[in-house]
């Protein structure tokens, strides 16, 4: 980016376009993008061929990586490697994630 933009507070990223199962976009700098989702894809997701990180904002579920599976809440840090089946499963109504995508494809 050329230029710092300003901050995106939680209540404007739930206020952002999306799709249900998909995520909205907030800003996007070459090999970075980061998105936002307040209802992501329940199950494996179709892996990505990109590296993965998820911040957990609200709510809990469990997150599955390969045959990993793992219990989050507010403020943990998800990363899911390029190709690697990930996925989230019962997640309560208020669950909301930040999404980033970063680095080469591979």
């Amino acid at each position: 980016m050329d230029k710092t933009p300003p901050p995106v507070s939680l209540a404007a990223a739930r206020n952002l376009s999306w799709a249900p199962g998909r995520s909205a976009e907030v800003f996007i700098d070459g090999e970075m993008e980061i998105r936002f989702t307040g209802r992501p894809t329940k199950g494996m997701q179709a892996p990505h061929d990109r590296d993965e990180f998820y911040i957990v904002v609200s709510g809990t579920a469990r997150y599955r990586v390969d045959n990993m599976v793992t219990d989050v809440g507010p403020g943990d840090l998800l990363f899911a490697a390029a190709h690697a089946p990930h996925g989230f499963e019962e997640y309560s109504d208020d669950f909301a994630i930040w999404i980033g995508f970063y680095g080469p494809v591979k």
